[in-house]
């Protein structure tokens, strides 16, 4: 086995698991909105919820999404990808993940130094009455976006070898 079948099969097997579990972040967003609306409704409206509630789609969106990439359910404009070969496919995928890939790898530049940020300063505060320290989304954010420039590699290499001909190792 190669070591592009190897990094493919390591790679989609991570991501498909993390976005499996992730999947039911949703339920846990809903439980902070649901306990939002009826401590407003009977209680003292709870501080927390609103930006819990933003935190925990930050980690459903961000950890589901080399999920959807890996299962190709992300958004694609079919116009004409829908009726070009499997081979031309690939060639034009070739080229659109290089620039997602500099986009990422721009993207968790950004996130690192920020997280560092976050912990060089003595855990950085969001500016709200709730004030929760902000490294522990700031560091899933960066392990999302790692784990999307891995898949976003993965999918390269799924392309390249389309392109040899070859066939893809499944994981799933």
């Amino acid at each position: 086995m190669s070591i592009l079948h190897r990094f493919i099969k390591l790679v989609d097997a991570i991501n498909y698991r993390v976005g499996r579990v992730s999947m039911y972040g949703i339920f846990a967003m809903m439980a902070i909105l649901l306990w939002s609306s009826i401590s407003k409704t009977f209680f003292n409206p709870s501080l927390w919820t609103l930006e819990m509630a933003q935190f925990a789609m930050v980690a459903y969106y961000i950890l589901g999404g080399p999920y959807s990439i890996q299962m190709g359910s992300n958004v694609r404009m079919d116009l004409l990808y829908g009726g070009w070969s499997n081979r031309r496919k690939a060639a034009i995928d070739v080229i659109t993940v290089c620039f997602l890939i500099f986009y990422l790898g721009v993207l968790l530049w950004g996130g690192i130094d920020s997280t560092i940020y976050s912990f060089q300063y003595g855990g950085e505060r969001s500016p709200t009455a709730w004030r929760p320290y902000l490294w522990p989304i700031k560091v899933i954010m960066c392990t999302g976006i790692t784990l999307m420039l891995l898949q976003a590699l993965s999918e390269l290499c799924k392309d390249i070898l389309r392109l040899r001909g070859e066939e893809i190792p499944r994981v799933l």
